[in-house]
């Protein structure tokens, strides 16, 4: 019998997924694929893994393992160290072939090296393919083949590459109907307890959330992104990031929706971009892309970083983000922004703390994107803003919430503040804090920091302990 495995990862899919038309590819009569998910316990008791992850990937097996049996295949889970688990399941079914899609963190990179090396001994011949990017990490390099360190000139040849026709579901799957399986996962045969509100996870919801968006918002998303009360982002990213939709196939679908198609290809971009980071230069995991950067002072944990991850900070927009984060295990990308420039730039905390809790509670939680954002917000990272510029939060709200309805609704104590006093309630009279009910320092926390001192202690710490130019006077983020 001609056996394959599809080694499954974050490409949890039907559609256009290159690996599994390869296994399918040119079988004979007797020809098996096997759908391997592998349940890593490296990966699955991580202190980075976020109870929202987990809650999508179970999810996710599910829609995936009735897709399927629809089809005459099914899932085969087991549980334990993939560099045991796949190639025992290879020797156990006589399987000739492995195929996967590439991972980028440091430790799928060891990972896959692992298991790689040993199919390999085994005489089981491995293809990588690429299901995850629209360009794969490391094929987006300059004419004299190095990787590109900053972002523009990298998404001028990231758009210039062929992206290929999207892949149709395979009508029909020959699966392996013997072969022992482990059940599907549940939060609570994982031991998880989750009190978010998290995005329903599967091909099946991606899909729908895909459409939807496309039907609603993709050609407005260009001017409404940023709008932090309006539905306008795709919410996608915890779809791309378990593979439950391929961005190739999202391309080919903007590409026929315009003017919007041409921002949200953008952040398609800058995914791949920071892959391509995150695969050539492993060390960025824990230490900052800008290596003169790397001996910075950053503060630690204290009743600060407490104040910011429980979203009690007293700025409303920070808070409401904070908030949100812990309610969805998600946060709008503009949000994403202030209160990472607010840990950062404000407080002057580590920005890896601030990295590692948004993974504690993400659901998409792309370890690439995610370093790369908070190195972005602290000036250390690639393409990163400018350490003197410095998100002013109250002008922050003023712009992205006109009207309040991200701060009312995820800080619902504001909610009987006027517009005017709402992103700095902490200017209300007290008189008006009586009328409305809302006593700062009582209902809702005074601001934690002086937003303007704060900006001048971080000119001044950033000038101290980098070698970079003294920051113009007039210089602060309105964007």
């Amino acid at each position: 019998m001609d056996n394959r495995i599809l080694w499954l990862r974050r490409d949890l899919r039907l559609a256009d997924h290159p690996a599994l038309a390869a296994a399918l590819d040119a079988g004979g009569p007797d020809h098996r694929v096997v759908p391997l998910f592998v349940l890593d316990p490296t990966l699955l008791r991580s202190r980075r893994m976020s109870p929202a992850r987990l809650s999508y990937l179970c999810d996710a097996l599910a829609d995936l393992d009735g897709s399927l049996r629809s089809r005459g295949g099914r899932l085969v889970l087991r549980e334990g160290d993939p560099t045991a688990v796949v190639p025992a399941v290879a020797a156990e079914i006589k399987a000739t072939q492995v195929h996967l899609s590439g991972d980028v963190s440091p430790y799928a990179q060891r990972r896959d090296a692992a298991v790689r090396r040993k199919l390999a001994a085994d005489g089981v011949a491995v293809t990588l393919h690429n299901s995850t990017f629209v360009q794969p990490p490391g094929r987006v390099c300059s004419g004299s083949g190095e990787m590109y360190r900053v972002f523009s000139p990298f998404q001028r040849a990231w758009a210039r590459l062929p992206v290929g026709t999207p892949l149709p579901a395979p009508d029909r799957i020959p699966g392996h109907g013997s072969l022992r399986s482990e059940r599907l996962p549940t939060l609570r045969s994982l031991g998880v307890d989750l009190n978010a509100g998290v995005i329903r996870g599967g091909e099946t919801h991606a899909q729908q959330r895909l459409e939807a968006f496309l039907d609603e918002w993709s050609e407005r998303y260009h001017e409404a992104r940023n709008h932090l009360g309006e539905p306008a982002t795709s919410r996608l990213s915890a779809d791309l990031h378990y593979g439950c939709v391929s961005p190739r196939a999202i391309l080919a679908e903007l590409d026929r929706r315009k003017p919007g198609h041409k921002a949200f290809a953008t952040e398609l971009a800058w995914r791949d971009f920071y892959a391509h980071v995150l695969h050539a230069w492993p060390e960025v995991r824990t230490s900052e892309f800008n290596a003169a950067l790397r001996t910075l002072p950053w503060l630690g944990e204290g009743e600060a970083f407490t104040a910011w991850t429980r979203g009690r900070t007293g700025y409303p927009v920070v808070d409401a983000g904070m908030r949100q984060l812990l309610a969805e295990g998600w946060m709008h990308n503009r949000a994403r922004m202030i209160t990472a420039s607010f840990l950062c730039k404000d407080l002057l905390i580590d920005w890896r703390l601030g990295e590692t809790h948004f993974l504690r509670h993400l659901v998409d939680g792309d370890p690439a994107s995610n370093n790369g954002g908070w190195q972005w917000a602290a000036g250390t990272g690639t393409d990163a803003q400018p350490y003197f510029r410095i998100f002013n939060p109250v002008l922050q709200g003023q712009k992205f919430d006109r009207d309040g309805a991200y701060v009312r609704r995820y800080v619902p104590e504001l909610r009987p503040v006027e517009d005017k006093w709402l992103h700095s309630p902490w200017q209300m009279p007290e008189d008006v804090q009586r009328e409305v009910g809302v006593r700062i320092g009582r209902d809702y926390p005074a601001p934690i920091v002086d937003h303007a001192e704060a900006r001048q202690r971080a000119l001044d710490w950033f000038d101290e302990h980098s070698q970079r130019p003294t920051a113009s006077p007039h210089e602060d983020s309105r964007d």
